[in-house]
C-alpha cells in the first residue's frame, strides 16, 4: 500500500479516542509549550507529530554538548554552534511537519510578560526548569481559564498534573505536599526513559483535551520513580483549597505580584548580580556543600557558600540570597541561579 500526505494521521484518526472529528479539533489548537529542553522537545515532537495546529515553544537557553543525551531535537551542529534552543527546535519541527505552524521564542518568561506568550492559547504544557515560572504559570491560567499540564523529572523520576482552571485542585493547593524545592537536572542529573515517561503523560493529557475527550482526564496527581520501582495517583479533588489565593472563593493571584518573585539587582562597577528570594529562609549551607561539590569548587563556612563554576563564582548566604559573580546579565545570572538551586 502506498501511503501519501492525506494519511499522515490515519493511524490517529482509527483510535477510537480520537476519531476524525478528533483530529479535526486538532488541527485548529494551539499549544504553548514553556521551555524546550529534554522534556519541551519531548512535548514538541509529540504535539508536532499529532497535527496539533500551532505550537509555539519558548525558551532562554542554547543547546550544549550536555543537553544531546536526552534532548531529542537537537544535534551536534547545534550545540557547536550554541543555537538558541527554540531556534534549533522550531527548524526541527517544522521540518518533521510542514503542515503545523511552528514559532520558536527566544525568551525568559517571567511576570512581567507572560500574558503575551500565553494569550490565545487553548493549552500550555510546562516544560520549565523551576517552580517561579510555574506558580506564574498556574496564576495566569487560573485567572484566564487557560487549561495547563505540570510536568518534571530529575533522576530518575518524574511527576505531571493536569489543571483545569475550576475544576479540582490547582498547583497552589498542592504545595505543601510537592516539596518544590530541591534537586534539578544539573544537581540529581536524569535519565532519558523519566523525561519520555513525564512527556508521555503530559501528551496523551494534551491530547485528549484538544480532540475534546475532556471526559476521559486522569483527574490525578502522578508520580513515579523508574529506578526505585515506584508508582503513586492521587486523586486531587479533595486537595482543593477553599481559601487558596490562586483558585479559591477570594482571589488574588499572588505570583501575578513582583513581590512574590525572586528579585534582582546589578550590583554597581562588580560585574555581579544580586538575587534576593522574597522571603528571607534559613538555609544549611553544609548541605548544600554536599549537593554542590560534585559541580564545581566548594568552600563554606558559617556564614557564605562559594560555588565556582566555569566563568563564575556563586556565592550563597543562610537567608537564601545569592551573589552570581562574572556577569552583570540577570538572564544568565537566573538561569545559573534556577540550575543549581532549583
Amino acid at each position: 500500500m502506498i501511503e501519501g500526505p492525506k494519511d499522515r494521521y490515519s493511524r490517529q484518526e482509527r483510535f477510537y479516542g480520537i476519531g476524525q472529528e478528533g483530529q479535526q479539533k486538532l488541527a485548529r489548537s494551539k499549544v504553548l509549550i514553556l521551555g524546550v529542553g529534554a522534556l519541551g522537545s519531548a512535548l514538541a515532537e509529540t504535539m508536532v507529530r499529532a497535527g496539533a495546529g500551532q505550537v509555539t515553544v519558548i525558551d532562554r537557553d542554547v543547546v550544549e554538548w550536555s543537553n544531546l543525551q536526552r534532548q531529542n531535537l537537537f544535534s551536534e551542529q547545534d550545540a557547536e554552534q550554541r543555537l538558541p534552543k527554540a531556534v534549533a527546535a522550531a527548524r526541527r519541527l517544522q521540518s518533521v511537519n510542514s503542515s503545523v505552524k511552528v514559532e520558536g521564542i527566544v525568551a525568559d518568561v517571567t511576570v512581567d510578560d507572560i500574558e503575551e506568550y500565553t494569550r490565545g492559547s487553548d493549552l500550555i504544557l510546562d516544560a520549565t526548569d523551576n517552580f517561579e515560572a510555574r506558580m506564574i504559570l498556574n496564576d495566569i491560567s487560573a485567572r484566564d481559564g487557560i487549561p495547563w499540564i505540570y510536568g518534571g523529572c530529575t533522576g530518575s523520576s518524574g511527576i505531571s498534573l493536569t489543571v483545569v482552571p475550576g475544576e479540582g485542585a490547582c498547583l497552589h493547593c498542592l504545595l505543601d505536599e510537592l516539596h518544590p524545592e530541591g534537586e534539578t537536572c544539573d544537581t540529581a542529573g536524569i535519565i532519558q526513559p523519566a523525561v519520555q515517561m513525564t512527556a508521555a503523560y503530559q501528551t496523551a493529557e494534551a491530547l485528549k483535551w484538544l480532540s475534546g475527550r475532556q471526559h476521559a482526564l486522569r483527574g490525578t496527581l502522578v508520580s513515579f520513580d523508574l529506578w526505585e520501582n515506584r508508582h503513586v495517583a492521587v486523586d486531587t479533588s479533595k486537595l482543593k483549597r477553599a481559601d487558596c489565593p490562586t483558585c479559591g472563593k477570594e482571589r488574588t493571584f499572588p505570583f501575578l505580584s513582583a513581590s512574590s518573585h525572586p528579585r534582582t539587582a546589578v550590583l554597581c562597577g562588580r560585574d555581579t548580580v544580586q538575587i534576593r528570594p522574597p522571603k528571607a529562609q534559613k538555609l544549611d549551607l553544609a548541605e548544600w556543600g554536599r549537593r554542590l561539590a560534585a559541580y564545581g569548587q566548594v568552600d563554606f563556612n558559617s556564614y557564605t557558600l562559594s560555588l565556582r563554576t566555569g566563568d563564575y563564582r556563586i556565592a550563597l548566604f543562610p537567608d537564601g540570597r545569592v551573589l552570581v559573580h562574572g556577569t552583570n546579565d540577570t538572564g544568565t545570572a537566573r538561569a545559573l541561579y534556577h540550575r543549581y538551586f532549583g
